[in-house]
C-alpha cells in the first residue's frame, strides 16, 4: 500500500485531500492528513465579526465535515518533517509517505514588531485570527472618537486587499452609527500606493479619498511605542493610533523551520510553475505555505490545486511535470 501524506486541513489541504482521493485508487492508496486544530475556520468571514455582521459560529465548523470518505484524519500536532527518511514526525506518532503534500499555511507573529506586545490586546487588535477579530470587535461597537490606524506590518501576508476592505467596512461601520464626523481612518502601508497592480491602485485610491481614508504609503513600521500610542517607521515617520488594527508579520510553519525545510520566514522554496518543493524529492507544497509569488488566498489555492493534482498523477505514472501555473487568482 502506497501512501499520501497531507500536512494540513485548511483549503488547499482539504481540496488537495478530496481531489487525490478521487484520483487514486482506495485498493492502492492510502492518504492521511494531519492537523491539530479539529475546527475549519472560514478565514473570509473574520473580517466580518468586528462588525457585528459575522459571529464565531458562522465562520466555525467542524473539519472532519469536509474530510471526504476514505481520508485517515490524524488529530495531531505536526513536529518535523524528515524528507530524507520520508517521515513525518507528530507529538505522537510518525508516518512514512511516499509523496507528500504541504498545506501548513501561514501565521501572524507580532511579536516580530519591536513593542507591539506591549498593547497588543489593549488597543492593537487584528482581524486575522478569530480571537482577534472576536476582540475587536468588543473595541469597535462603543468607539466614538479617535484615530484609528490600520498597519500593514510586511509583505507578504494574508488577502492583499483585507486590509483596504477593513477600512471601507470601518467607514461604513461609524457612519452607520453616527460617528464618523469624529473617527480618522488611516492605512499605512509598506506598498507604494493603496494596492499592488497599478489600475487597481489608482481606483481603490480614489475610493479611499472619496470615503476620507488617508494613505500613508511607503510606511516601513519599524516598532510601536504603546505607551505614546504611535507607530514609527524606519524612515523616521511617527503616526498616532488610538486603535491600532495589525496586520503583523506572516510566517510559515513553525515544523517547517525546524525542519530546515522552510526559509527564515518558513515558507517554502517552490517551483512557481509545476509546484514542487524545489530543494526535496517527492514533495508539492500548496497555498500559503509556498513562497510563490501570488496571492496568499484561499482562491489561489483552488488554482494550484489543480495542478497540483495533474503533476502528481503524472508523476506516479512516471511522466515530468508540467508548468502549468501561471499564478493566477480570483
Amino acid at each position: 500500500m502506497k501512501k499520501l501524506v497531507i500536512l494540513g486541513s485548511g483549503t488547499g489541504g482539504t481540496i488537495m485531500a478530496t481531489k487525490m482521493r478521487q484520483k487514486l485508487p482506495e485498493s492502492q492508496w492510502e492518504i492521511t492528513i494531519i492537523d491539530q486544530d479539529w475546527q475549519h475556520h472560514y478565514q473570509p468571514g473574520w473580517i466580518f465579526i468586528p462588525f457585528g455582521i459575522y459571529t464565531k459560529e458562522d465562520c466555525v465548523k467542524p473539519k472532519a465535515k469536509f474530510i471526504p470518505p476514505g481520508v485517515n484524519f490524524v488529530l495531531d500536532e505536526i513536529i518535523e518533517v524528515d524528507p530524507h527518511q520520508k517521515q513525518v514526525k507528530t507529538k505522537r506518532d510518525t508516518y512514512a509517505y511516499d509523496w507528500l503534500i504541504i498545506a501548513t499555511g501561514c501565521r501572524i507573529m507580532p511579536a516580530e514588531v519591536e513593542g507591539m506586545m506591549e498593547g497588543w490586546g489593549k488597543n492593537i487588535f487584528n482581524f486575522y485570527t478569530l480571537e482577534g477579530a472576536m476582540a475587536l470587535y468588543e473595541q469597535m461597537k462603543y468607539f466614538k472618537k479617535g484615530r484609528v490606524v490600520v498597519n500593514i506590518a510586511e509583505l507578504p501576508f494574508k488577502c492583499p486587499v483585507a486590509p483596504l476592505e477593513f477600512a471601507f467596512m470601518a467607514d461604513w461601520f461609524f457612519s452607520k452609527n453616527r460617528v464618523r464626523d469624529d473617527i480618522e481612518i488611516e492605512l499605512t502601508t509598506p506598498l507604494g500606493a493603496a494596492f499592488t497592480k497599478p489600475v487597481a491602485a489608482q481606483v481603490l485610491g480614489n475610493i479611499c479619498a472619496e470615503k476620507n481614508v488617508k494613505v500613508t504609503p511607503n510606511f516601513q513600521i519599524s516598532e510601536v511605542d504603546a505607551g505614546k500610542k504611535v507607530i514609527k517607521s524606519f524612515g523616521g515617520e511617527e503616526v498616532p493610533y488610538d486603535l491600532l488594527v495589525s496586520i503583523p508579520p506572516n510566517f510559515g510553519a513553525q515544523c517547517l523551520i525546524d525542519s530546515g525545510m522552510g526559509d527564515p520566514m518558513g515558507y517554502m522554496d517552490t517551483d512557481h510553475n509545476t509546484l514542487r518543493a524545489k530543494n526535496f524529492d517527492a514533495i508539492y507544497v500548496i497555498g500559503d505555505a509556498t513562497n510563490v509569488p501570488t496571492s496568499k488566498a484561499g482562491a489561489v489555492a483552488h488554482y494550484e490545486a489543480d495542478t497540483i493534482t495533474e503533476n502528481l498523477i503524472r508523476e506516479i505514472d512516471g511522466q515530468p511535470p508540467l508548468p502549468s501555473y501561471d499564478g493566477h487568482a480570483t
